[in-house]
């Protein structure tokens, strides 16, 4: 077994085996087993944010989101599936990915039994059979079946060109033009 030289350790660990959630919030039904997960879960209610991008305007209440939050900034994707080259910002995208690879996929539309590895992908495909696009564009009437496709059309009121060639100084509004 595990080996503890003070007996506060052993007490603070044994609790993961009882379940006792002894730090309860005083807001909502939420307990925690330590004081700090409650100090941390108290910020939903004060509204508390202390983590800041230095990028952009926005605020999180936990370390470990702003961190994952620098990564949309910085293009980082530190988890590599190890069956292609695709790489992920997030482990469980590349989780929802080797799903793919191995096949599976727990998913059916009840329309057309189409299948899919990840729930938002079925989510994104009903939309195709109701016809809603709540995506909608704050410039034109255009409107979306997934914010990846209002993100690109975004760029024509942006003028934006984010995506430059490796073998020359060229920049383009849609990475597709980049072959």
């Amino acid at each position: 077994g595990k080996g503890f030289s003070e007996n506060g350790n052993l007490s603070r660990h044994m609790i993961h085996h009882t379940g006792e959630k002894p730090y309860q919030c005083s807001q909502c039904d939420k307990a925690f087993i330590f004081i700090s997960e409650l100090k941390k879960h108290m910020r939903i209610h004060t509204g508390e944010k202390p983590y800041q991008c230095s990028q952009c305007e926005k605020a999180f209440i936990d370390h470990s989101d702003l961190v994952k939050h620098m990564r949309k900034h910085t293009g980082e994707k530190p988890y590599q599936c190890n069956q292609c080259d695709k790489a992920f910002s997030h482990k469980r995208s590349l989780e929802c990915h080797a799903m793919f690879h191995a096949g599976i996929r727990p998913h059916q539309c009840p329309l057309c039994n189409k299948t899919f590895s990840v729930i938002h992908a079925l989510t994104n495909h009903m939309r195709i059979h109701t016809g809603e696009r709540p995506h909608k564009c704050s410039q034109c009437d255009k409107a979306f079946l997934n914010n990846c496709d209002l993100k690109k059309h975004m760029i024509t009121h942006t003028g934006e060109k984010p995506y430059q060639c490796s073998q020359c100084d060229k920049t383009f509004s849609q990475n597709d033009n980049l072959r």
